[in-house]
């Protein structure tokens, strides 16, 4: 079994998880290959005898990989996604982080019982759609995919209007700082953030969502996933941020930004029944309220 090791060695304590994880897998006989930025922390890894390789982009990461294991935070494992791309290999997320909503609890034992669980074949594959972006003047080196939101904002203090068709329709222009296009998945990420709805994950839906908007009246939209979303915004001259995921890049004034379901999904490892729902309770606090403690206590 081949694994990918994709992380960020930020300090002593993470970088002392991400050993002894090696070592557990290769003493499993796992092949490990590790990306760049961990390579340099793992020398006593790289001399082992199941040492396949260091990678840095989706090109140099070998083709018989049968599991990403993203290390690290929220963050991590959203990175992630620019180097398996479209490559259908499962992804797993283990939390060296803090929340870590998309990404299971490792920290106790640097996610040995995690990986124990893949090499077993104990988990589950579930599929989570992702957005594809499109405009002129975009950047080669910038991904246009995101899993959690795209949101178009203003880079300075000038409130911006947004002009939004949907599949050839328009609707108002919104007066706002921004626009946030999430998927079901990023309806716990920003889009919560700004007052979107939760989203339960396998449901075929783009949340729309004005980030600040300056009325009343406005309120997020909930469309299909078929649905073709373009959004042109009036800056009247000023700096526009486009980001997608935890990446960013300006947007050339009037630039109209298509945004559309990706022709490829992503393949995250999970564990367990609970997944989306437990996550909101234990994560999120989902409804948390004291007066269920006394109800819990009275049965």
């Amino acid at each position: 079994m081949h694994f990918a090791l994709y992380g960020r060695s930020q300090n002593l304590e993470s970088g002392h998880r991400i050993s002894a994880l090696c070592g557990h897998l290769l003493r499993k006989g796992v092949r490990l290959s590790v990306c760049a930025e961990l390579a340099d922390a793992l020398e006593e890894v790289r001399s082992a005898s199941g040492f396949a390789g260091v990678f840095s982009s989706n090109e140099d990461l070998p083709e018989d990989v049968d599991v990403f294991l993203s290390l690290g935070g929220d963050g991590t494992f959203l990175s992630s996604l620019t180097i398996v791309r479209d490559r259908e290999i499962p992804l797993a997320g283990i939390n060296f982080g803090r929340l870590g909503f998309l990404t299971a609890a490792g920290s106790g034992d640097a996610g040995c019982s995690l990986v124990d669980r893949i090499i077993a074949g104990d988990y589950r594959v579930e599929r989570r759609s992702l957005l594809e972006i499109s405009y002129n003047g975009r950047s080669k080196t910038f991904y246009p995919y995101a899993l959690n939101e795209i949101t178009m904002q203003r880079h300075d203090p000038n409130m911006i209007g947004i002009e939004v068709s949907i599949d050839g329709m328009r609707i108002p222009t919104y007066w706002a700082d921004g626009l946030l296009v999430a998927t079901p998945t990023g309806s716990t990420a920003y889009s919560l953030s700004v007052g979107g709805p939760v989203v339960s994950p396998d449901s075929s839906v783009f949340i729309i969502t004005p980030m600040s908007p300056h009325n009343l009246n406005v309120r997020p939209l909930i469309v299909p996933d078929t649905s073709e979303v373009e959004v042109l915004i009036r800056s009247n001259g000023h700096r526009t941020l486009l980001s997608a995921d935890n990446r960013s890049a300006e947007l050339p004034e009037d630039t109209k930004v298509c945004v559309r379901k990706a022709g490829f999904s992503l393949a995250r490892i999970t564990f367990g029944r609970g997944g989306f729902f437990e996550a909101l309770n234990e994560k999120l606090l989902w409804g948390e309220d004291r007066r269920n403690d006394r109800i819990s206590k009275d049965h």
